[in-house]
């Protein structure tokens, strides 16, 4: 790779043994992708985990001196403080927490411990070059925005955030951020919920090829969000386009670049239908509700908060958001009504941390595939339905109808 003197001195050491290792680690990845050089950088977000390798590599930097010239936005971690109303945490957790955030905060990031910065916080230009990590993030950023960035993982987006610089590779590239198959949307679409097992189910009938969707008509930020959520999920699918909506597709030539459409599929109300089906555990009796990956929006929570109005929850609710979201949540009366209702809401939090070991056994209900995907690797089944009929679901104890 051809560096500048800067990016050469900070391999060689001349910035410290913390930088130094970041731009090893970035040219390891730069030369590996044939990348001819690296590009400056001006956003990045790490998708921070409190696991023993996180800590590790955090550690490890700031052991060498490093600090962060583009200070990144973190995801979420776990708030000992707002959960110990529901559990306590054992003390080795406790201590890779306070660990972990004591190593972020040394390196210079910005502790905003939210996996959705996208939407707050962290929000790029059209066009912008950045480095963001976490599975909600990538498809946002590239597709709803049109900003750049590659798949990262939280040690290479860090590295980059200490750097300042990224390989000029991937989804940086004109000609990588074309579409590659045509995708007719023929399902009903008629919430967000559709739009989960879209993304979800979507993998199945292209791999990993980058999509362009037609049929889509106005998606929400939340039907977006959860769209890029579960295509990185449920699949490697970092970016897509939608027809008329998403700033490089205002009509199909100009997703694909001029170039003739190759590939064609359909997807339709049976394959959503379908996807459900395999997502889900049978219905039943349920023993909590959770909600929140990728955060909750306002707009989301101020959903939950209007069916529980005056009623009491049959099992326990919890709702996962940003920070600013659940001062928003606050003001508006919103996390008033569901504590009366006895449901709680967190932020700087998720499900894939070990505090909510309390759950581990149990069956729960979701709107997330990707929470259930998480969650049942620690032992939890999950029903996995619409919002509005998970927190009916809540109220009532039970889901009634589907059984496998």
């Amino acid at each position: 790779m051809k560096l500048t003197k800067e990016e050469q001195a900070m391999l060689d050491g001349e910035f410290g043994a913390g930088v130094q290792l970041a731009m090893k680690i970035q040219v390891a990845i730069g030369e590996a992708y044939d990348a001819p050089y690296m590009v400056p950088v001006s956003r990045t977000h790490v998708a921070l985990s409190n696991q023993e390798a996180d800590l590790w590599f955090a550690e490890k930097l700031v052991a060498g001196g490093a600090t962060c010239r583009v200070r990144p936005t973190v995801n979420p971690s776990f708030n000992w403080e707002q959960l110990s109303c529901v559990t306590k945490l054992e003390p080795e957790d406790e201590a890779i927490v306070k660990r972990t955030h004591a190593a972020y905060n040394a390196l210079g990031a910005i502790m905003t411990y939210d996996c959705t910065p996208y939407l707050e916080k962290n929000v790029p230009r059209f066009g912008e070059i950045c480095s963001f990590s976490e599975s909600s993030c990538t498809p946002f950023m590239n597709s709803v925005y049109g900003a750049r960035t590659n798949r990262e993982a939280a040690q290479s987006a860090l590295c980059a955030a200490v750097t300042g610089v990224v390989p000029y590779y991937g989804y940086l590239l004109d000609e990588n951020r074309k579409g590659e198959i045509l995708v007719h949307v023929e399902a009903d679409m008629e919430n967000d919920f559709d739009y989960q097992l879209l993304g979800y189910f979507a993998p199945q009938k292209i791999g990993f090829k980058l999509p362009v969707f037609t049929g889509l008509k106005n998606p929400t930020k939340e039907s977006l969000m959860n769209l890029g959520a579960q295509l990185n999920t449920g699949g490697n699918v970092a970016m897509y386009h939608i027809v008329g909506f998403t700033p490089e597709a205002p009509t199909i030539e100009a997703a694909f670049h001029g170039e003739e459409v190759r590939e064609e599929v359909t997807i339709t109300n049976d394959d959503l239908r379908s996807m459900q089906s395999m997502l889900t555990d049978p219905y039943g009796k349920i023993d909590f509700a959770l909600f929140g990956c990728p955060h909750l929006t306002i707009d989301q929570i101020g959903v939950i908060a209007e069916m529980v109005r005056g009623q009491k929850l049959a099992v326990p609710l919890f709702v996962m958001t940003s920070g600013l979201s659940l001062d928003l949540a606050k003001k508006m009366g919103y996390e008033e009504t569901i504590r009366q209702a006895g449901g709680h809401i967190f932020s700087d939090t998720c499900m894939d941390q070990p505090c909510w070991k309390f759950l581990y056994g149990k069956k729960g209900v979701t709107d997330s595939p990707k929470c259930a995907y998480y969650t049942r690797r620690r032992q939890m089944e999950f029903v996995v339905v619409p919002l509005e009929q998970a927190v009916e679901a809540a109220l009532r104890g039970e889901i009634q109808g589907y059984r496998k």
